[in-house]
């Protein structure tokens, strides 16, 4: 396996669990305060729904196209 895959592994397992805290981010009792008072999420959270998608864009695609063939 070439290493451009294996990087596009880790990113996207990496943009993944990012993803994963950002919605259990967005799930606490403060964080759903928040947004009910400002209608929309705080700093942090969107952080991780923004890194979280850009990792496994790039994860996907260099795992996809990675490599040589």
């Amino acid at each position: 396996m070439h290493w451009t895959r294996i990087l596009g592994l880790a990113l996207l397992a990496a943009g993944l669990v990012m993803l994963f805290m950002g919605w259990n981010a967005s799930e606490s009792l403060t964080e759903e305060l928040h947004e009910t008072l400002t209608g929309r999420y705080t700093d942090d959270t969107r952080n991780y729904f923004i890194g979280g998608a850009v990792a496994v864009v790039v994860g996907l695609a260099l795992t996809l196209f990675g490599g040589r063939r």
